[in-house]
């Protein structure tokens, strides 16, 4: 992991999660930026990629709920500093892989279909079964020279068939036709083995927290 986390990779794989899920692009706040997402369980989110000041005046003055923080450290280093009503949340992973992915021989498991959309600078890739359903389904956004990978799912009944892996490579070879090479995304505790197994290097942890709604 790094050591100094760069304020410009938070920032564009911010952009990159804003593009992917349609909300406007980051704001400075601050030492970090805040995204107005507009969800029920996730009104906003306020990023930053240092612990410092900036973050402990907002987690100290903040009341609403459903507003998350996010910061690029590990919660080790500021948990018992903050107040009891923030909630900690699964740990997560940002991770670069700035040269071609290390994929196995791989072909698509038999019975399955890939289905190909975009919207803004987003690609996304679904890989449907037989019966219609959605087995696997990810994203790629690219801007400001890196591919920001997001929503990598993979339905429980349908795993352990490489979908996930061939996805990936799908996505990827989108992502190398457009001339981007450089990849960043967040991974959650579970998905951070399987891109290690392709390269991916982690950067910098990832700790969200938030105070939940009493309802």
């Amino acid at each position: 992991m790094k050591e100094k986390v760069s304020a410009e990779i938070v920032e564009k794989w911010l952009k990159g999660w804003c593009l992917s899920r349609e909300v406007s692009f980051p704001v400075q706040y601050k030492s970090g930026f805040r995204v107005i997402v507009g969800d029920e369980k996730q009104k906003e989110r306020f990023v930053f990629p240092t612990l410092n000041d900036d973050f402990f005046e907002l987690i100290h003055s903040m009341t609403e709920p459903w507003v998350y923080l996010k910061v690029s450290t590990s919660p080790d280093e500021f948990i018992k500093k903050i107040p009891e009503k923030w909630k900690l949340q699964p740990q997560g992973y940002m991770m670069t892989c700035f040269h071609p992915m290390n994929f196995p021989e791989i072909s698509l498991a038999e019975g399955y279909r890939l289905v190909f959309s975009e919207y803004n600078t987003t690609f996304v890739v679904r890989i449907i079964a037989e019966n219609g359903e959605q087995a696997s389904i990810g994203r790629v956004s690219l801007v400001d020279g890196l591919a920001v990978y997001d929503r990598i799912v993979t339905e429980k009944k349908h795993q352990r068939k490489g979908l996930a892996t061939f996805l990936l490579k799908e996505l990827e070879k989108i992502a190398l036709s457009k001339g981007f090479s450089n990849n960043i995304l967040v991974a959650t505790e579970e998905g951070k083995y399987l891109y290690e197994t392709l390269g991916w290097e982690i950067y910098c942890q990832h700790t969200s927290v938030v105070i939940p709604s009493e309802n």
